[in-house]
């Protein structure tokens, strides 16, 4: 059976030192099998230490990018697109120093950035990313790392909103090391079958996100989970699942997120009930 995690933006953000020492012990007492972990800004937490304390508390480790504005692949601004590289190949470093084996995101422009793209300005984007991905997918590779690049729903970015899109772009990489991270939450936006989607992406799955409609615990909703699982594992997909939501008490990632209202009526009962429809729907057989 798949792992399953749970994003630590779940409970916190800004993710510390401090957070993980709290929110490594509780995730994996909720039970889950990794942690998937945001990296805002390096530094802000210590690599070292937090593989210490996932390996006190026996839980594995999953990474995921962060793309505020200024952190921009699809721009001609050279110094913006270098600073991004290079944030990127921090985080596959930070990945290799706790042990995850994908780093996860939509690493090609800012959340929120949405712009008019003709034919031509979608094609010149994509090979500006393409460009900018190609260095830290050889990093990632010489490391044993994997990317999984994100497609969003059109609110979040309008340059990769589809399975088709995010194939465009990491045709256009053209390195192994880069895969594709599937969302349920976008995926109920932009696919009209997500199921099929997921099966056009097939080996290239890199990661999935498991996710509500109304983003908060996947199950308590209309999404065809059956379905969804029965591509996964006909794409052969037996890396985690991880459950992905957003605490309202940061007001940058709840305005980022759209995260108006609570979402359950705690996070830990938002983790737990997820848990347990995560693991039920990949037991069915």
């Amino acid at each position: 059976m798949n792992p399953v995690g749970a994003n630590a933006w779940i409970w916190a953000s800004p993710i510390t030192d401090a957070e993980i020492a709290e929110l490594a012990p509780r995730v994996a007492g909720l039970g889950f099998d990794l942690i998937e972990l945001p990296v805002e800004e390096p530094g802000a937490w210590d690599p070292a230490r937090a593989a210490e304390l996932l390996a006190s508390a026996g839980i594995d480790a999953g990474v995921c990018c962060v793309m505020p504005p200024g952190r921009d692949l699809a721009v001609a601004d050279r110094a913006v697109v270098t600073e991004t590289v290079d944030y990127l190949r921090h985080c596959v470093d930070v990945a290799v120093r706790v042990g995850s084996g994908v780093v996860a995101g939509p690493m090609y422009a800012p959340v929120g950035k949405v712009w008019r793209l003709d034919g031509d300005d979608r094609r010149e984007a994509i090979a500006r990313v393409a460009e900018g991905l190609r260095p830290v997918a050889e990093h990632a590779a010489e490391r044993g790392v994997s990317l999984a690049v994100e497609p969003l729903n059109r609110y979040e970015t309008s340059l990769v909103n589809t399975v088709e899109q995010g194939l465009e772009l990491i045709e256009a990489v053209d390195h192994q090391a880069c895969g594709l991270l599937l969302d349920s939450f976008h995926m109920n936006i932009e696919e009209k079958r997500p199921a099929a989607a997921v099966r056009a992406a097939g080996e290239r799955i890199s990661h999935v996100h498991a996710c509500g409609t109304d983003r908060g615990a996947p199950g308590a909703d209309d999404f065809d989970w059956p379905g969804f699982v029965a591509a996964l594992r006909e794409a052969g997909y037996s890396r985690p699942l991880c459950i992905e939501s957003f605490t309202a008490d940061n007001e940058v990632i709840a305005t980022a997120a759209s995260i108006w209202r609570p979402l359950a009526p705690s996070p830990d009962v938002l983790a737990r009930d997820g848990l347990r429809f995560v693991r039920e729907a990949l037991s069915t057989r």
